[in-house]
């Protein structure tokens, strides 16, 4: 029996992408809006007061429309989403890509039809975070990019979720939503829509102390892109219900490359006839569109070794050689082996080609694109190591001749400097322009016809009028003849005459699939003006059904108030406590042991590995310390032992990082007691709605999200209980939260941390960047990595206020601090929250960073709200 095909889900970054999506044979597209709350803020986006005209072009294509509002919502924000909820639902959108559970639950009390996605920036990694987001009205979860094929295999069959996968495009180098290196060194948030790509920039790899001269490579957070064709066998057996390319910041040829590409390699899948010649021409023109090399991204497993280039951050194309002579217009290039994406290996020296590299587990191995010889009117860049250069050499070819193994290529003007081109440096080939004019001519052709499916029933007997009922999408009408049917002197109406007739539905959404004639009495006449009548009138009523999509119920009156008043009643009632509270939080038993001398009356503990972490709790417990510990930041399919060993360890209290770890600590048998559950900044609480949905399921104290500003943390303030939040008054922001271990790439050949050798219970590694800061990267005990900030930042200057409107829960957070750095800081945040030196005092004795959240705005906003209706 045939598997059923997955969606092939289309990014939309402006109108022309879209066009080209649907024209391509994408099944559905997703896209942002100006008004905001979309994590392309970047992209062109579209118009919300032309959302129902958007939706007409979308659904009469026989494809289904998403809206991303998947960022944060700040707490004065929260009228102008409901506003913006109301009109989506009225338009006919087919689904909302969510973050914030505060969107979830105002667009359930604005339209509970309406479907809701959880993004892969919800950071929904497991059933036990599945259970968190069914619990929101969530439907589907696009599942992070981070997760093998065999744990969404694992994932599919503990839950009936529909699941959503990214299979093409750019990869992130940290876990969506949890990536906070634009707040920290850009001043705005990722988590809005505003990533400044800190991946993508140069680092020095600093190891022990001493700089790791690492040549060319320079770009070691910069991962190649997904092309995850060789995973689709396995995601179309799994069952996966969408296949998601990334790419809304790209142009329609990207979109009809991969479009086009995707849509033939699934229905050969699907099919069981899978076209690996067809595949690897349509990834070589996926590559000559945009590609900064192609990889399996995760989808394969852990491989440290192939996911980072390292030598350029953006695209490159399809690599054709190395230049061995230049003379006048002519640049004589011949082929190599492929550029080098192995290990680096500690004190090795780094080879020039893959072999002996370990092979990818999936089917196939890497994805190959077809070689391709270039052709006059292709573009070629001449990589000279120096990506950062916007000027790098290239231009168009003007001519090539074939000479030996290799090609002479000829230039003209508008052409590269060749004076900058030298013998040795690599040639890519990065653009096409057949590929441009395929795409043009897509577009010319107008609006894609009869997508959908239509099914049609006719019945009727002698003397009564024919009735014809047909259905489409979920749509039904029926229409009768306005004369009754007559004895037939021929054939009459049998089915071939009704298929002519009645499925000619050129110049529509529809293509006839079924028509049933079982309850038609046999020779029997109607005129066939009267066919084609019926015909025209149940196309034009489901046309305009489809065009609407589907009915609902949408709540015209404002519901915000009444949905925080419902949420904060189931609230429960917990006194406050009278003095201020110091946390410190530790990752080594140095930082532990200035906390037991500072006589400090709780502690956090994250540990990077359990030995260790069972030796500091019998410490701090022993020195009468309330102990709290940290769960791991994220958490995948068939590592929930992590939360099951935290259990044993019977803490206190535990520092809840993700919704996985929230639905384990709460899910507990009737009578079964269960440890204090703080929420830290990684549950990215922004507002009053979800701070108080979450404090209703059960958490007992929340952290401020550090994407909140000063004006945004005291709005949210506002409307929730203040002691009933923790904020993060010192500390290293975690900027990046990555599966790819920098260690296994840079210190090892190892592929996972089977093979890496832990490397990280040895060495101390640090990414210096261009301005000479030097970024701690520390491992957990699921072997990811966190890079933190290098310069810890304070938020001290708020303390008063703070202390004023009622919070009690200050967290300084260490990380590779020695006991005398810990001590001299905890000495003077004690001495400030009681009141006897004063923030600057407190700035001064730490010597921090002083900041608090981002340092400006991080959207659009709109100069005219979108009325209520």
């Amino acid at each position: 029996m045939p598997s059923r095909r997955p969606e092939i889900l289309a990014p939309a970054g402006d109108l022309d992408s879209l066009r080209a999506a649907l024209a391509s044979g994408a099944d559905a597209v997703y896209f942002g809006l100006d008004e905001g709350f979309n994590a392309r803020a970047r992209a062109d986006n579209f118009s919300l007061e032309r959302l129902p005209e958007t939706m007409v072009l979308v659904h009469r294509a026989g494809a289904r429309a998403y809206v991303t509002m998947n960022t944060l919502v700040f707490e004065p924000e929260l009228p102008l989403v409901e506003r913006i909820l109301r009109r989506v639902a009225e338009s006919g959108v087919d689904a909302l890509i969510i973050q914030d559970p505060a969107i979830a639950l105002l667009a359930r009390a604005i339209c509970p039809q309406l479907e809701l996605h959880a993004s892969t920036q919800m950071t929904v990694s497991s059933a036990e975070g599945i259970r968190f987001a069914r619990g929101l009205g969530v439907t589907r979860v696009v599942v992070p990019r981070e997760l093998s094929t065999t744990e969404i295999r694992r994932l599919a069959s503990q839950t009936d979720m529909e699941l959503e996968v990214f299979i093409h495009g750019a990869l992130c180098m940290s876990w969506s939503g949890q990536c906070l290196t634009s707040e920290a060194w850009g001043g705005r948030s990722a988590n809005r829509g505003q990533c400044a790509q800190s991946c993508r920039l140069p680092y020095d790899l600093v190891v022990d102390h001493q700089t790791r001269d690492l040549g060319d490579v320079r770009y070691l957070l910069s991962p190649k892109d997904l092309a995850g064709v060789r995973a689709v066998p396995d995601l179309v057996d799994i069952g996966v219900h969408s296949l998601k390319i990334e790419g809304r910041l790209k142009g329609p040829q990207y979109v009809t490359t991969t479009v086009q590409g995707y849509r033939r390699w699934v229905d050969g899948v699907v099919a069981g006839k899978p076209d690996e010649r067809q595949l690897e021409k349509d990834l070589a023109d996926m590559s000559l569109t945009y590609s900064r090399g192609f990889s399996n991204g995760f989808l394969g497993g852990s491989d440290h070794q192939t996911l980072v280039e390292g030598r350029f951050p953006k695209h490159r194309g399809l690599y054709l050689g190395r230049v061995r002579s230049v003379s006048g217009k002519e640049v004589f290039v011949t082929p190599d082996e492929r550029p080098w994406t192995g290990g680096l290996g500690l004190g090795e020296e780094r080879p020039e080609s893959p072999a002996g590299a370990i092979a990818s587990p999936l089917p196939g191995g890497e994805p190959t694109p077809a070689h391709v010889d270039p052709r006059p009117g292709m573009g070629v860049v001449f990589d000279a190591n120096t990506p950062e250069d916007k000027h790098e050499p290239g231009g168009p070819i003007f001519r090539v001749e074939r000479k030996g193994q290799g090609w002479v290529l000829g230039f003209g003007h508008p052409g590269p400097d060749l004076g900058r081109v030298a013998p040795g440096q690599r040639v890519w080939l990065n653009s096409d322009p057949s590929l441009a004019r395929r795409t043009e001519s897509l577009l010319s052709h107008g609006e894609p016809e009869g997508r959908i499916p239509l099914t049609l029933k006719v019945s009727g007997a002698e003397g009564t009028p024919l009735r014809l009922q047909a259905s489409a999408w979920g749509h039904e009408c029926s229409a009768v003849s306005p004369t009754p049917l007559t004895a037939s002197r021929g054939k009459g109406l049998d089915e071939a005459l009704l298929k002519d007739k009645l499925g000619a539905c050129g110049g529509t959404p529809f293509t006839l699939a079924k028509l049933d004639c079982a309850e038609l009495t046999p020779g029997l006449h109607l005129p066939v003006s009267e066919l084609k009548a019926l015909r025209r009138d149940v196309v034009a009523e489901l046309t305009a059904a489809v065009e609407r999509g589907h009915q609902r119920t949408v709540v015209e009156t404002p519901v915000l108030e009444q949905v925080r008043a419902s949420l904060l009643a189931r609230v429960p009632e917990v006194a406050a406590e009278e003095t201020p509270r110091l946390l410190p939080l530790c990752r080594n038993d140095a930082q532990l042991e200035a906390v037991l001398a500072a006589g400090l009356r709780e502690v956090e503990l994250d540990w990077m590995e359990m030995v260790g972490l069972q030796r500091a709790v019998e410490r701090a417990r022993a020195a009468g310390l309330r102990v709290t510990i940290a769960t791991v930041r994220v958490q995948k399919p068939g590592e929930e032992g992590y939360d099951a060993r935290l259990d044993k360890l019977r803490p206190d209290a535990v520092l809840v990082r993700h919704w996985g770890a929230l639905m384990h600590f709460l899910e507990r048998p009737e009578g079964q007691p269960r440890p204090v559950l703080h929420g830290d900044f990684s549950l990215n609480v922004t507002n009053s709605l979800t701070a108080a949905h979450l404090l209703g399921l059960g958490l007992d104290t929340l952290t401020f999200s550090h994407d909140l500003d000063e004006t945004q943390l005291f709005s949210l303030l506002d409307h929730t209980p203040a002691h009933r939040f923790a904020v993060a008054l010192h500390h290293h922001i975690a900027t990046f939260h990555t599966e790819h271990c920098v260690y296994s790439h840079t210190l090892s050949n190892g592929r996972d941390f089977k093979s890496c050798g832990r490397p990280c219970e040895k060495h101390q590694i640090s990414l210096r960047d261009r301005i000479g800061l030097e970024h701690p990267v520390i491992v957990d005990v699921g072997c990811r990595n966190t890079v933190f900030n290098a310069q810890a930042q304070s938020a001290a200057s708020l303390v008063p206020k703070l202390l004023e409107r009622g919070v009690r829960r200050f967290r300084v957070e260490f990380v590779r601090e020695s006991q005398e750095e810990a001590t001299r800081v905890l000495g003077a945040y004690q001495e400030l929250l009681a009141g006897r030196i004063s923030p600057a005092e407190a700035v001064r004795r730490t010597a921090v960073h002083e900041q608090f959240g981002v340092t400006r705005g991080t959207m659009k906003v709109l100069s005219t709200p979108p009325s209520a209706h």
